[in-house]
């Protein structure tokens, strides 16, 4: 419990810890930022560290001059790209072996038809927009290597949504993070970032359940 109160108080208030390490380790930050954004899209059992807030934080702090924009935007791109190949690469591998359990309810050979069709026509929209869904964007590449989704067609919308991803949320927090009105409120901004997306995708999920009936 101690852990999660921990991990909720960093969510909450990831500028003043960013902060704190910028004074006390300088340019390390960097080194934090990758591995950051590195773990949470390249391992799916770190689903839980903050993404879209981490960004937008980071941007506001690159407009106050603490840190360089566009060192910021290589380095995140690179830990975003490169962490969700190493989730595609990581279902790719282990996609074959669970989906010849026959007599799985879910890991069977048409579970893996069905994936491996959805990726293939819808998988590039899930591919862009999971980058902008807290837990999701660390399921999403997995599931792609997992149904075989097509190499090259995985890296082209892994880029695309990963530009989108960083660059727009640090830019919108180099822009307006440091606005005085949004000071005030950064901690109910974080919360609409976590919260609104899921909630979009829960209603997304019931009403495609409701269709399905």
């Amino acid at each position: 419990m101690d852990i999660l109160l921990q991990l909720l108080d960093f969510i909450l208030h990831v500028d003043t810890y960013l902060e704190a390490f910028v004074q006390n380790h300088g340019a390390w930050v960097y080194a934090l930022l990758f591995l950051i954004v590195f773990v949470e899209t390249g391992l799916v059992v770190m689903p839980f560290l903050p993404g879209d807030s981490l960004l937008f934080i980071v941007g506001a702090m690159c407009g106050a001059e603490v840190m360089s924009w566009p060192l910021v935007v290589v380095i995140l791109l690179v830990a975003a790209i490169a962490g969700d190949q190493t989730n595609y690469s990581i279902g790719r591998y282990f996609g074959p072996r669970v989906f010849q359990w026959e007599n799985s309810r879910f890991f069977n050979r048409q579970a893996f038809n069905q994936a491996h069709e959805f990726y293939e026509k819808y998988g590039g929209i899930t591919i862009v927009l999971a980058r902008f869904m807290p837990f999701i964007r660390t399921f999403v590449p997995f599931v792609a290597g997992v149904a075989e989704m097509t190499r090259s067609k995985f890296i082209t919308y892994n880029v695309v949504g990963a530009v989108l991803w960083v660059v727009g949320l640090t830019l919108a927090g180099y822009l307006f993070g440091n606005l005085p009105f949004v000071q005030t409120h950064l901690s109910k901004i974080i919360w609409a970032l976590i919260l609104v997306p899921g909630l979009v995708t829960l209603v997304g999920a019931w009403r495609a359940r409701r269709s399905g009936r």
